[in-house]
């Protein structure tokens, strides 16, 4: 685990804050078909977030998810299931369908185990958001991104060993992609992609991806401080999972997924 330990000393700080962005990104290195998971969480910093772990019982998966206010804003299971969101524009869901009363995160990775579970549950509950897009992926490789434009729903799935999702509906044709987040990302996966095989990629170099998108704290007009409050970094393959408060190292949670859900015990860790 020492390879973290400068996890996001390679970031790029951005010139701009959006505190309602996020940057995720479901990376599989085509030469040795391992999966990575990356993430930064941007929001005001004036909440309180955490980390919950929920062992599996009664016909529940154990799993580990991070947010704040008794909602999971993305996770992993046991089963190597992730999944997180991203806010976009508002738009117009499908007739009969709405957003889940509840702590959506925690319900589906509780129930499902692969993507194509994940996605039926949303079906047969009938979920969609109005101002957000869900990103699904699993150990097997398969990922992909749900969103809702127009009141129809669609699934964008994985291309080629890559699927990012930022802060615009993929589907939306009526707009460019204006998230400078993206083009960015996308550079730095081609970058990966394009090492020569004897160079191994680390997690650290997928989480770098993300924290070229980073946004440093800033205060709006109103005093109010918001940028990335953490970064999460979830190797599935390995079920490891790392999280970064506040671009401070010191403060760094590492945990063995399997160990940690087979201990049985349920506990939050606060960030602050």
């Amino acid at each position: 685990m020492r390879r973290f330990r400068n996890l996001l000393l390679l970031i790029l700080i951005a010139l701009t804050t959006d505190t309602s962005a996020c940057s995720i990104v479901y990376f599989i290195d085509s030469k040795t078909g391992k999966i990575y998971f990356v993430n930064n969480e941007d929001y005001w910093y004036d909440v309180k977030p955490y980390i919950q772990i929920i062992p599996g019982l009664k016909g529940e998966l154990g799993r580990i998810w991070y947010g704040w206010n008794n909602f999971g804003q993305g996770g992993v299971n046991e089963k190597g299931l992730v999944i997180d969101g991203a806010t976009t524009p508002q738009q117009n869901v499908p007739a009969g369908y709405s957003a889940i009363k509840g702590n959506m995160t925690d319900y589906i990775l509780a129930k499902c185990s692969t993507v194509d579970e994940a996605l039926h549950y949303l079906e047969d509950k009938r979920i969609a958001l109005k101002n957000a897009h869900i990103i699904l992926g699993d150990q097997k490789g398969k990922a992909v991104i749900v969103e809702w434009v127009d009141e129809v729903k669609h699934i964008i799935p994985i291309q080629n060993n890559r699927l990012a999702a930022t802060n615009f509906n993929i589907s939306d044709n009526t707009g460019a992609k204006t998230c400078w987040r993206y083009p960015i990302i996308e550079k730095v996966l081609d970058e990966l992609d394009a090492r020569n095989a004897k160079d191994t990629i680390t997690i650290k170099d997928v989480g770098n991806v993300i924290g070229k998108t980073v946004q440093p704290p800033q205060k709006d007009s109103y005093g109010r401080l918001g940028g990335t409050i953490y970064s999460t970094f979830i190797d599935l393959t390995d079920m490891k999972f790392i999280l970064v408060y506040k671009f401070d190292n010191s403060k760094m949670q590492r945990i063995d997924i399997v160990k940690e859900l087979h201990t049985g015990t349920s506990r939050k860790i606060k960030l602050e």
